[in-house]
């Protein structure tokens, strides 16, 4: 067990390592039900193939409301600015995506006070340039939201299993480590009374050895 914990310690301060130098990209879906008069994320998250290769985005958003067969335009991020195209929304949206940067791979964005009339789908689409040494790669992505809008928020089944395994795990994980310091400390204990006999051991036959010694030169007196 000593050798596999011996293997873990390296590849764990590897793993953390890594994650300080240099932040990984995830690409969460965002959530899709949304409570009246307060306040949502729609999340749009397009991770780069090539991280170390330089490159320039735009986000563009589109809505489509229940009612409605053609997706609107109403927002558009590029250059580092953000502008609201349509009135639907005006005054009610906040970026909430990447920030002092063309290189876009977040491009989130939040919705103040909202409405039932917010209900509907939504359309993200990323276009990003690669900037390569001798030419440029354009790429398109589109994410698909489709947003409820609900009275009060309601805890899903999904959301209470997720939280159950989650101290779940956190009471498993303490076992284990009770366990490992029950299982280190006998070992320890029996390593020191191994010693300890020993130690008995070497110097009782040490007192035995001069005490023959001794009986040896009374004789020879």
């Amino acid at each position: 067990m000593s050798a596999v914990h011996g293997m873990l310690l390296p590849l764990t301060l590897l793993a953390l390592q890594a994650s300080l130098c240099c932040g990984a990209c995830v690409e969460v879906d965002s959530d899709t039900e949304a409570v009246v008069n307060k306040g949502f994320k729609l999340g749009c998250i397009s991770c780069k193939m090539r991280a170390e290769v330089p490159a320039t985005a735009t986000v563009n958003w589109y809505f489509r409301a229940s009612d409605e067969t053609e997706f609107n335009h109403f927002y558009i991020y590029e250059n580092i600015a953000g502008e609201i195209t349509n009135t639907r929304f005006q005054d009610r949206l906040v970026w909430r995506g990447s920030n002092r940067t063309n290189d876009l791979q977040d491009g989130s964005i939040y919705i103040l006070n909202v409405t039932f009339n917010d209900t509907g789908t939504y359309l993200c689409i990323v276009e990003r340039t690669l900037i390569y040494t001798n030419y440029e790669y354009q790429t398109n992505t589109s994410k698909t939201i489709k947003l409820n809008v609900v009275p009060r928020f309601a805890r899903g089944m999904a959301s209470i299993l997720s939280e159950v395994m989650m101290y779940v795990s956190i009471i498993g994980l303490q076992l284990w480590l009770v366990v490992e310091m029950i299982y280190c400390y006998r070992k320890i204990s029996a390593a020191g009374e191994e010693a300890l006999r020993e130690s008995a051991e070497e110097y009782l036959a040490i007192a035995s050895e001069n005490k023959d010694n001794c009986a040896s030169v009374q004789v020879a007196e």
